[in-house]
Formats: structure tokens, C-alpha cells, sequence
């Protein structure tokens, strides 16, 4: 492929500051896209626009104010927008007797929320450039759990994979909307878990190992391009044949 698959497009990139999101950000941008980064790690955020060239803003988007004025300073500064990557997120490892009722809510703010609040302020700007897409990043956990402690993230992915079902249903027809469902993908969220000893979790895994983010790029660069044209309400599963178990 040539390097215009998303040529002239403008994406906004939520949990941009590193793993899949930035990852995603370098492909996009390698593609002919300009993109903006939002994050709330304010230290990685400058790193990351630093390092690929691209704005970015400090932001709580689980907050609508706070993500409203990120995004209208994004449509700005990138002159319109066409697209959505809901890339912010969180994992968790607590078992259902230690899980308190705050932690719940705030993996559920923080993977399932912030997606409904980013599209809820983006829709508009896409609307405005006759339509987009949006993508949400799922997991395959949302789809079936299989260990202890998955509760609260469990529950909020696959929440999001509902979200994207019943968004793409009321955005069409010119807003598509679909989800990525990964397995383990190498970034920081899943350190303590990959530089462990023994990594019991790869057993479930057919291909023995962690996706690189860039895997995981590559399918929200599909579900963002026209060559996913007629796809909508879709989720997409990348984890290496664990959910074949």
C-alpha cells in the first residue's frame, strides 16, 4: 500500500501518549493523516507530541467540559475533524471480595464513559465534515473473561463492545462505528504481568506471546480507512487464538 490510505483525514487519539494509542498515532501519520493526541498523563503526552510531531492536550475525558474544550481546540487546530480513536484506558486485577465498589467505578469511567463522552463531543465536528468514523478499543476479555480478577474490566469492555453496536445503529449512515477487541498487548499497562517470572496468562494464548501495539494499530487503521467501507457495529477479535479456548 502506498502512503495515502488516510490522506488528508484528521483523527483525534484518546490515551495517545503511549501503547496502542500512540502506536496507532506514528501509523496514521505515516499514512497521510494529521492527528491530535489527548491524555492525562501530562509528562507523556509532551514526550509523545514531542517525539511525532503532533498537538496535543492534557485532558480528564471521562470529564465532557474538559473533553469538549480539548476537542474543539483539536477541530482547530487540525482545521475539521473526521475521525475518532477511543484508545484511553485502564486495566485492573482485583478479585470480586477485594473489588470496592470506587474501584468498579472507575474502571468503568475511565474505558467505558470516556468513549461515550469523546463521542458525544466529537460527533458533532464529524457531522460538520459530512461524517467519520470512530473506533473503540475493546478486549477480547470483554467478549470472555477467563481468569480470576477481571471483574470490573471484564464488565466495562464489554459494555464498550455494546456501546459500539448500538452507536453504529444510530450514527448511520454517515458515522461508522466499530471496535477492536485485542488480547495481551506489550505496553505499559500490561508490564506487571509481562516481566513477571512465570506469566501464567500466555498458556491461553495459541500464539504464545504479546500482540506488539502495532498489530493492534494496524486493525484501527483498517476500521479508519475506506478499505472497512461497509463495516459498522463490528469488533474486530485480535488475540492470538486465546478466545478459541
Amino acid at each position: 500500500m502506498g502512503k495515502d490510505r488516510l490522506e488528508g483525514r484528521r483523527i483525534v487519539i484518546t490515551g495517545g501518549a503511549s501503547g496502542i494509542g500512540l502506536a496507532t498515532a506514528r501509523l496514521f501519520m505515516a499514512e497521510g493523516a494529521r492527528v491530535a493526541l489527548l491524555d492525562r498523563n501530562e509528562a507523556a503526552l509532551a514526550a509523545a507530541t514531542t517525539d511525532i510531531g503532533a498537538p496535543g492536550y492534557c485532558v480528564d475525558v471521562t470529564d465532557e467540559v474538559s473533553a469538549q474544550r480539548a476537542l474543539d481546540n483539536a477541530e482547530r487546530e487540525l482545521g475539521g475533524i473526521d475521525g475518532l480513536v477511543n484508545s484511553a484506558g485502564v486495566s485492573d486485577d482485583f478479585r470480586f471480595d477485594d473489588l470496592t465498589v470506587e474501584q468498579m467505578k472507575t474502571v468503568l469511567d475511565i474505558n467505558l464513559v470516556s468513549g461515550f463522552v469523546m463521542s458525544k463531543v466529537v460527533v458533532p465536528a464529524l457531522r460538520r465534515n459530512n461524517g467519520g468514523t470512530i473506533v473503540n478499543i475493546a478486549s477480547g476479555i470483554g467478549l470472555r473473561p477467563f481468569l480470576p480478577g477481571q471483574i470490573a474490566y471484564a464488565t466495562s469492555k464489554g459494555a464498550v463492545i455494546a456501546m459500539t453496536k448500538a452507536l453504529a445503529i444510530e450514527l448511520s449512515p454517515n458515522v461508522r462505528v466499530n471496535a477492536v477487541c485485542p488480547g495481551l498487548v506489550d505496553t505499559p499497562m500490561t508490564d506487571a504481568w509481562r516481566l513477571a517470572p512465570d506469566d501464567s496468562r500466555l498458556k491461553h494464548y495459541l500464539l504464545g506471546r504479546y500482540a506488539k501495539p502495532g498489530e493492534i494499530a494496524d486493525a484501527i487503521l483498517f476500521l479508519t480507512s475506506n478499505e472497512s467501507s461497509f463495516m459498522t457495529g463490528s469488533s474486530l477479535v485480535i488475540d492470538g487464538g486465546r478466545s478459541l479456548y
